[in-house]
């Protein structure tokens, strides 16, 4: 009896190791967690080692507190809604060109990650080094795609989807949640050198002001756009283009200090 005791008890262990933070080897599982995923347990708030690291909040979850319209446009398309920054959709309004919301800081080297969702058929955007020189935020800085790529209405070039900078870069790699669901981005700028990730991997790399961009600029969209991309320091934009989308978790490290 003694023996089957020490058995069960043995069996016991291994079981509640292999189903916790431990293999049944005894090994240590891997600690890492999806981006999304952990956003669930901590919304809109900084850990003590981001905090540490020198991460900052850019939404405090429950104002626009930090941030304001494109060149002060008048729009009444953002509001905070379930703990998100919140642009409303439109029926009949889907241009580019209506208020996109800024920062009000400006940012040169940084790394920024925030979760977002769109809704069906939905399109929006992050831009970033943005001015306010031109009539559109997306003529001034680079954007990070965000799309509904499987059921957006209209046939999607490469570079008009998820994680490409936008009529620059393509991203095929990118692998998005469905429509509905949170995505974790997060972009690094670091003196011209450019990472765009998605949901924790790597899908994009690029260099500022190299050859290689100057030439696909000068080829592309924005050959008639000279402030395109030109800038070394700038705002933070999300596009307002007339689709529903939320934005939380949004906070910035600046990066060679």
């Amino acid at each position: 009896m003694k023996n089957s005791i020490i058995l069960f008890v043995s069996a016991s262990v291994s079981l509640l190791m292999s189903c916790g933070d431990y293999t049944a080897t005894g090994e240590k599982k891997d600690s890492k967690e999806n981006p999304v995923m952990a956003a669930e347990k901590l919304t809109n708030a900084l850990s003590p080692e981001e905090a540490a690291e020198g991460w900052k909040l850019l939404f405090d979850g429950n104002s626009l507190n930090g941030w304001r319209t494109y060149q002060n446009k008048t729009s009444d398309s953002w509001s905070v809604k379930d703990s998100s920054l919140y642009c409303k959709g439109s029926e009949s309004d889907k241009s580019d060109l209506r208020a996109d919301l800024i920062t009000n800081e400006q940012f040169e080297n940084f790394e920024i990650s925030l979760d977002w969702k769109i809704s069906p058929q939905g399109n929006s955007g992050l831009m970033y080094m943005v001015t306010e020189g031109s009539k559109a935020a997306y003529m001034t800085g680079p954007e990070y795609q965000m799309i509904d790529d499987k059921g957006f209405p209209e046939k999607l070039e490469d570079w008009q989807k998820t994680g490409a900078n936008y009529a620059m870069n393509p991203a095929p790699a990118a692998v998005t949640n469905p429509v509905g669901e949170w995505n974790n981005t997060r972009i690094v700028v670091n003196k011209g050198h450019v990472e765009h990730w998605l949901n924790g991997k790597k899908i994009l790399e690029y260099e500022l002001w190299s050859d290689k961009w100057k030439a696909e600029k000068a080829n592309g969209k924005w050959k008639d756009t000279p402030e395109y991309g030109m800038s070394k320091k700038g705002h933070i934009a999300l596009q307002d283009h007339g689709s529903e989308a939320w934005f939380r978790n949004i906070k910035i490290k600046p990066l060679g200090l």
